[in-house]
């Protein structure tokens, strides 16, 4: 679904209708879980394959931030900030960038052999 397309003027559409209408009569807590699960549609209406991305992403920062609002120390809670932005920039780099770098390596392997085989 692109921003540019009719199907997403429907979604965001019927998304914005059905969050004010929960705005007003729910919790914070059904909210956020209908945000939730109505990101969980948009990227799994993009390629769905990909959905344990995003669920691994929330997962973790989850429960991580669960794990930062209990801890006392300030030093700790950074390290679990730092750790839970570097498990996302990771799934980030690793499918942005692995195919890239996986091309680069066969098209250097490619190079080597053709000049070795004189």
């Amino acid at each position: 679904m692109f921003f540019n397309s009719i199907t997403f003027v429907i979604f965001f559409s019927i998304f914005f209708i059905l969050y004010w209408i929960i705005n007003n009569k729910l919790d914070v807590n059904f909210r956020n879980i209908f945000i939730l699960l109505s990101s969980y549609f948009f990227y799994g209406w993009w390629d769905w394959r990909f959905l344990s991305l995003i669920f691994i992403s929330s997962i973790s920062d989850y429960s991580l931030g669960l794990i930062i609002y209990k801890t006392k120390k300030q030093k700790h809670s950074k390290y679990l900030l730092i750790l839970s932005i570097l498990i996302n920039l990771s799934i980030l780099a690793f499918f942005k960038y692995f195919n890239f770098f996986l091309d680069s390596l066969n098209y250097i392997i490619e190079t080597n052999n053709c000049n070795t085989s004189y």
